[in-house]
């Protein structure tokens, strides 16, 4: 795969432009709005529609194998251990206080869903299969970094009188509803797939689009917060996803997998969370500083993996997994 050319494939993608022009509207000031009613609704139609079509896949594929359980192994392992790491790296090259730095390496273990559905979106447009059973080592990917967080700030055990972590890490809406739908996904199998394709399959690009447009509002919102930043901490946001990225293609190049399989394993461990950590953080660890967290993921990250990390990820697992197949 040629890096130039992937990269500009995604560069102008539809979807992409439209987070172009989400980000240059706030920056703009202009009253463009997606309401939120519609913001919550094209979220649990892509959680939907991608565990769906991953278990649907899973089944087609012949179901549960000796790979899924080390890949979903190594995912687990990848989430708990890179907060350790993200978190020896802010020490270093940072004054954030420890609660604010537990959180900001939280958010670095864990993942970020859209980042992924992206990712899917991308191989699919460049004919790069992958395993249906990414999804499931998307879900699983989430929590481990927050509780690796919280022992790190030495909060293992939240406050007495709030409401306990686990169960809010269970009941956590995208998570339950990517979890649920890759069930029923591989319940119903193909057949299913095929009744649900004029939801789940047809518009999926196009509500993509409408997606990263209202994400690309979100992040030019984050813009006044980054002014506080100090370059060491602006940094960190941009060469933290290369190095997860690395670790998640040195996994997938130990366990051989194919090459999109590999490159979406690179986007999880490059990724990181602005949803699912943020909410786990306010209610066990509320005095760590969300201004400094949130923008760090959402403003610097997210749209670097969105823009340039996403095809020189999967242009990486190219060079290193092309002579296998998916």
């Amino acid at each position: 795969m040629d890096i130039v050319h992937a990269f500009l494939a995604n560069l102008f993608s539809p979807a992409l432009l439209f987070f172009g022009l989400g980000i240059a509207a706030g920056l703009m000031k202009s009253d463009l709005r997606v309401p939120e009613a519609v913001s919550q609704g094209l979220s649990i139609y892509l959680m939907m529609a991608i565990g769906f079509k991953g278990g649907a896949s899973l089944v087609s594929a012949g179901g549960l194998s000796f790979t899924l359980v080390l890949v979903c192994g190594a995912g687990l392992a990848m989430s708990a251990l890179m907060p350790v790491l993200s978190n020896v790296i802010l020490k270093a090259t940072t004054r954030l206080d420890p609660a604010t730095r537990a959180a900001v390496s939280a958010h670095y273990g864990s993942v970020s869903i859209v980042t992924f559905v992206t990712a899917t979106s991308f191989l699919s447009a460049a004919g790069t299969p992958f395993e249906g059973y990414m999804v499931a080592v998307l879900a699983l990917m989430e929590a481990p970094a927050i509780v690796t967080g919280l022992i790190i700030a030495g909060r293992a055990v939240a406050k007495p009188g709030t409401p306990a972590l686990s169960g809010e890490l269970f009941a956590n809406g995208p998570i339950l509803l990517l979890v649920g739908s890759f069930i029923i996904g591989a319940l119903t199998g193909q057949s299913g797939l095929d009744t649900v394709s004029g939801f789940f399959v047809t518009p999926f690009q196009g509500i993509l689009a409408l997606f990263l447009l209202d994400m690309g509002l979100a992040v030019s919102r984050r813009v006044d917060d980054m002014k506080a930043f100090s370059l060491p901490l602006a940094l960190f946001g941009l060469y933290m996803p290369l190095i997860g990225a690395s670790i998640g293609l040195g996994v997938a190049l130990l366990l051989q997998l194919d090459v999109g399989s590999g490159g979406l394993l690179a986007v999880l461990g490059a990724s990181a969370s602005y949803i699912a950590v943020p909410a786990a953080m306010r209610l066990a660890l509320p005095e760590a500083k969300t201004a400094i967290s949130l923008p760090l993921s959402l403003g610097i990250t997210f749209p670097f993996n969105i823009v340039i990390g996403i095809p020189l990820y999967v242009a990486a697992a190219d060079l290193l997994l092309g002579g296998r197949v998916g």
